[in-house]
């Protein structure tokens, strides 16, 4: 279902909701007056109620990319910092070999 499958058939359903009326009723200026109010009043709440969707869909994309932003600084900082680790890790190593082997041989500093 995309994006505008939902947004038409809510507008579908008003105008039905706003013109049900119109069909039985006697055509002289003041039910035609309310008819054309009516539906101006279900016209300015759908479009009310789709501008709050977009702020809300605009709102939760933004929580989203920031939440995926964060995770990945927090991802690629973690994968640095091991990194780091691993490389400290197996320099410390190397100088250890290197003095247990330099000890074994009597060639001490």
């Amino acid at each position: 279902m995309n994006r505008r499958k939902p947004f038409s058939i809510l507008v579908v359903c008003a105008s039905l909701a706003a013109f049900s009326g119109a069909l039985s009723a006697q055509d002289d200026g003041s039910t035609s007056q309310g008819i054309k109010q009516d539906a101006h009043a279900a016209g300015k709440d759908i479009g009310d109620a789709g501008r709050n969707v977009g702020h809300a869909t605009k709102d939760a994309a933004v929580t989203v990319g920031h939440g995926a932003r964060d995770a990945g600084i927090a991802v690629g900082h973690g994968a640095r910092d091991a990194g780091v680790a691993v490389g400290h890790g197996a320099r410390d190593g190397w100088n250890a070999t290197k003095h247990a082997v330099k000890h074994a041989f009597g060639k001490d500093d």
